[in-house]
């Protein structure tokens, strides 16, 4: 089942003071940015934000589940997608630790 556009909207406007939050739409799931980096998706009409120790200890009573059958396991967010403040700060925490993507490389092309 693919997650509801409505939800994604909601997610969204809820980290929106997280950063520069974008998202995409990937398989009929959506992986979630922010400043560039993929911090969480959405799967199912579920948050699941990636593991990092500053978020479990931000966190603290952490829930964790796969978003997808075989993925590495992420933190799930259920009641507290609803408050604002502490679901931002949150996803900037995670940001914050997470490595920024590498540059890709520009294919060659052969004549």
């Amino acid at each position: 089942m693919s997650s509801s556009q409505d939800f994604v909207d909601y997610v969204v406007e809820q980290i929106g003071n997280a950063g520069m939050v974008t998202y995409r739409k990937m398989f009929g799931e959506y992986a979630i940015y922010c400043d560039k980096k993929v911090v969480a998706l959405i799967c199912d009409d579920q948050l699941f934000v990636k593991q990092t120790e500053a978020g479990k200890t931000f966190i603290d009573d952490v829930k964790e589940a796969p978003p997808y059958p075989g993925a590495k396991m992420s933190f799930l967010i259920e009641d507290k997608i609803d408050d604002q403040e502490w679901i931002s700060q949150l996803i900037k925490i995670t940001a914050n630790e997470l490595p920024l993507p590498k540059p890709k490389k520009k294919k060659i092309k052969k004549e």
